[in-house]
């Protein structure tokens, strides 16, 4: 039987936090497992619309940060997942605090995995709601092509037989 191994977990992590566009929006996956993620962010200046609330592409890139890799360690070691859509349904609007974004695997199929996440402010209101469906494309998106991208050494590997 296979389990996840906790070393390539926190390899991952590692890897994916430091990414241009992860560092760009500010947001920080804290943690991930077999079907769950969950992504962190504080609000900026630079996450506003020009009226003043935070731009629904935040919330957008959110949801599909979390279901992404809420469905992540489900997959097979290298293959790869690309989103295929994404749903945002934006429940209310917010100008600042901190947001935390569960994502929640709801199949992870051979070929498409389906996941939904919501994102909450500090005291647990609900401001955004999303579901997103992936592709399961091997070796395409990988886990092994983010390590070359961003020239990182070979990650433990994914699984533990035991």
């Amino acid at each position: 039987m296979k389990t996840l191994n906790p070393e390539h977990i926190k390899a991952v992590l590692d890897l994916i936090n430091k990414g241009p566009y992860f560092r760009l929006l500010s947001m920080k996956v804290s943690a991930m497992g077999k079907g769950f993620a969950t992504v962190d962010m504080d609000i900026a200046n630079k996450h506003l619309n020009p009226f003043g609330g935070i731009h629904g592409g935040v919330y957008s890139s959110l949801i599909d940060t979390a279901t992404y890799w809420a469905v992540y360690c489900d997959v097979e070691e290298n293959a790869g997942l690309i989103s295929i859509d994404v749903k945002v349904d934006n429940l209310a609007s917010v100008k600042e605090g901190n947001l935390v974004v569960k994502g929640k695997r709801i199949k992870a199929g051979k070929s498409i995995c389906i996941a939904e996440a919501t994102i909450v402010d500090s005291q647990g209101k609900y401001l955004a709601h999303g579901t997103s469906k992936q592709m399961v494309i091997p070796r395409l998106q990988s886990i092994e092509q983010a390590v070359l991208a961003m020239g990182y050494e070979q990650l433990p590997p994914k699984f533990i037989t035991k």
